[in-house]
């Protein structure tokens, strides 16, 4: 309980003595008060106004639905915004504007380009606007000059310029991105069109020896090995028959006699004719079937020339031997040689020479088939090689081919796009908020000033209160000659009050109210002139 009292003592003389303090100091307190207070407050109505100005420009998404057309533009928007502002904020363009409104132009008439661009620079301002996901969606842009009419002036300058610079940007970065993909285009189609070539070139120059002939390779190899299998048979048995002949001959002119000469010669012709007749009919059947390059065709016609001319050496043969047979037709020449011999005789002869031709022209006939056989096998072995080759040029073109139509289609897309920013239907910017005029200055805020000169005057007040009281050595309370004493108070002298102590007492009181009054007063008073003027 003790304890209690002790500290409500404690806590009600410090009390008092602050109060002490405040009764005796408080002009030392107001009149640093004010005097803080009037200094910034009258500061704040003596540097230069500043107004500022701003707009909000919106950034609207494309009118067409990226599921129609993907843009070919970057989609980073700040990025894009901090290179526009940096277009925007060069000093080209910052000249064209200070030229054409005129800034920064009293004061220092002869300011230096670059230090009117700097201080331009420093008025500027950009703030981006960005939605819940941190995504920008709006920004802001304002400028700061002494005159609010310039700054509202400026402001729509510059908003134009970030709205004309965005068109423009965008439109180049998308023709850019359609030109680079054409050249790219073009160039995977020269590569397409050579690859094409190599192809078609290794086709025509193997056609016989690709993978797609093989099956008509061998059919054809199997036809050709089934025919020289039956020329082969058709030899061997004109062979037998050969033999069979000349037996027979043989044996007559054993019993008969040697024969004169130039009597085979003659018997030959007709056989000879035989065969030639043959042959052309065997030419024109072909002919009705296959052209004049078929190897067939060309065979036959040649087989053709060859009995001719061993007809005509027969005919030689018998002009030599006396037979006149220039105007005589040869088969009555022929029937006039054939009286002298005996009919049988004449008869084996005209079979021999006519097996002998066959087996002639067998003999042609098997030596072709061979060498087709020769060059179908030939062709069937270089089948793989051809068929890994084709493969490898393939390959490369299908590589070549998914390319060009991944580029084209991206091409398509791009052309698309940019025909979409030529029309300004792809991301644009908008203003929401046209640029404001500004009606009280940005700089100074005076009631703010007001604030900070109450702020300034009160630790001034404190200071300098404090300060007289530090340096007053006088005695004002009991406490204070306690302490001071070294033995203990025995009484006290009551204060003698004369009337004049009473009267300077009350005008001092009267004083220091007035002295509160005029300073709270003043206060008060400049901070609503600020507010309602500033």
């Amino acid at each position: 309980m003790s304890l209690d009292v002790q500290e409500t003592r404690s806590e009600g003389v410090e009390l008092q003595h602050y109060l002490a303090i405040a009764r005796r100091r408080h002009l030392q307190f107001l009149i640093p008060l004010f005097i803080g207070w009037l200094t910034i407050w009258s500061a704040s109505w003596i540097l230069p106004v500043s107004y500022k100005s701003g707009t909000l420009i919106l950034v609207e998404q494309p009118t067409m639905p990226r599921d129609y057309v993907v843009p070919n533009v970057t989609d980073n928007l700040q990025e894009r915004l901090q290179s526009i502002t940096e277009q925007i904020l060069s000093r080209t363009r910052l000249l064209t504007i200070i030229d054409d409104l005129n800034l920064y132009a009293d004061g220092r008439i002869h300011r230096a380009e670059d230090e009117k661009v700097e201080r331009m620079r420093k008025d500027i301002e950009i703030e981006l606007v960005r939605d819940g996901r941190d995504q920008v969606r709006a920004f802001k842009v304002y400028y700061a000059s002494k005159d609010p009419h310039v700054a509202q002036a400026v402001t729509g300058r510059l908003t134009n310029l970030f709205i004309s610079e965005n068109l423009e940007v965008r439109q180049q970065q998308s023709e850019a991105t359609t030109k680079f993909l054409e050249s790219q285009l073009e160039t995977a189609r020269q590569n397409l069109s050579r690859q094409e070539q190599e192809i078609r070139e290794f086709k025509g120059q193997h056609i016989v020896e690709l993978p797609a002939q093989l099956q008509s390779n061998l059919q054809i190899l199997q036809g050709l090995q089934s025919q020289l299998q039956s020329e082969a048979d058709a030899i061997n048995t004109a062979k037998q028959q050969r033999v069979y002949l000349e037996t027979l001959i043989d044996q007559y002119h054993s019993l008969e006699g040697a024969a004169k000469p130039g009597e085979a010669t003659s018997i030959g012709l007709p056989a000879v004719d035989r065969e030639l007749d043959k042959l052309r009919s065997q030419l024109a059947d072909l002919t009705a079937h296959y052209t004049d390059r078929h190897p067939d065709v060309k065979k036959t016609k040649e087989q053709i020339v060859e009995t001719e001319k061993m007809r005509a050496q027969l005919m030689a043969d018998l002009k030599a031997a006396g037979t006149n047979i220039q105007n005589e037709d040869p088969t009555s020449a022929n029937q006039a040689a054939y009286a002298k011999e005996p009919s049988p005789v004449r008869q084996l002869k005209g079979q021999l020479q006519a097996n002998q031709v066959e087996i002639k022209n067998r003999e042609q006939i098997v030596a072709g088939l061979e060498a087709k056989i020769s060059d179908y096998q030939s062709r069937l072995n270089q089948e793989p090689v051809r068929e890994q080759q084709l493969a490898d040029l393939t390959r490369g073109y299908d590589q070549s081919k998914a390319n060009y139509d991944e580029l084209l289609k991206k091409k398509n897309e791009s052309a698309m796009a940019t025909r979409m920013e030529l029309l300004q239907q792809g991301e644009r910017f908008r203003v929401l908020d046209p640029p404001s005029l500004p009606v009280k200055p940005e700089f100074p805020n005076r009631l703010k000033f007001c604030g900070i000169g109450l702020g300034v005057g009160l630790a001034l007040g404190i200071v300098v209160a404090g300060a007289f009281e530090m340096m007053d050595d006088r005695v004002y309370s009991d406490g204070e000659l306690t302490q001071l004493l070294p033995i203990a108070v025995i009484c006290e002298i009551p204060t003698i009050v004369i009337p004049d102590d009473q009267s300077l007492l009350r005008r001092r009181i009267w004083f220091g109210w007035a002295a509160t009054v005029v300073v709270v007063g003043g206060i008060l008073a400049g901070s609503a002139f600020s507010f309602l003027r500033g």
